[in-house]
């Protein structure tokens, strides 16, 4: 088993020290993955790439495509260089990474298995924010006929990339804040088991979000009317996925 970690990064300089600085610890290879960021950020980027380069890879995309683009383009490089498995945590500084132990030792127990964040939030967490995140959860369990995925938009996991690999190959993965509860329907749909973890997960007051109402919104919309669709043609083995 060979472990690597991927940052997805978009304009979170004043987090992004932060959360190296806590994986450090951790040796494990990083990479970051600049996703179109502002001149102040990829500066920041840089300077954490220069300083800690035995263990962190900055990689740059020159626009942003989104969330999603940015980790697929993690996980592409994280396979061209011989890793096996990849942990994903978001930069803005939400996530408890002192959790990643126990999704390494999950990880050793079911190693073709993904490894997802079940966020334990603290009183910071927007009530509109939860309240989706429901919906989200429950249109999830309607595409997997299953309650096996605890949590459908946790940014902190940890994947199989052989998996990853394969799907990356054979679908069009969601690109933007649709992304997380794409790819783990359909790696569920790929027949890859889920082991749910909690993590403790808080709203910084200063904390830089990019999800836009709206817009992330009505594409998690599509998103998850797509995987709906998807889950009708694939009902018959998912039902005898479930009966076994």
């Amino acid at each position: 088993m060979k472990l690597c970690i991927v940052v997805p990064v978009f304009n979170h300089e004043a987090a992004i020290e932060g959360v190296v600085a806590k994986l450090k610890p951790y040796k494990l290879p990083c990479f970051l993955v600049d996703d179109g960021s502002s001149l102040a950020c990829s500066r920041v980027l840089a300077g954490c790439a220069d300083r800690e380069s035995v263990w962190l890879t900055l990689l740059t995309r020159k626009e942003n495509g989104g969330k999603g683009a940015a980790v697929i383009d993690g996980f592409k490089t994280a396979v061209a260089a011989g890793f096996s498995h990849a942990i994903q945590v978001d930069a803005d500084g939400q996530h408890d990474v002192s959790t990643i132990p126990e999704f390494i030792a999950a990880c050793k127990l079911y190693p073709n298995a993904m490894i997802l964040g079940q966020p334990v939030f603290d009183a910071s967490a927007p009530k509109n924010r939860l309240y989706g995140r429901q919906i989200t959860n429950f249109w999830i369990a309607v595409n997997t006929l299953s309650r096996a995925i605890g949590d459908g938009m946790c940014g902190f996991r940890l994947y199989p990339l052989a998996a990853v690999n394969r799907l990356i190959h054979d679908a069009e993965i969601a690109q933007r804040m649709d992304f997380d509860i794409d790819i783990v329907v359909r790696l569920y749909w790929q027949g890859v088991k889920a082991v749910n973890l909690p993590v403790n997960v808080r709203y910084p007051e200063d904390g830089v979000s990019h999800f836009r109402l709206w817009r992330d919104n009505l594409s998690i919309s599509r998103t998850h009317a797509k995987l709906f669709f998807g889950m009708l043609a694939r009902l018959p083995h998912l039902l005898q996925r479930h009966k076994r």
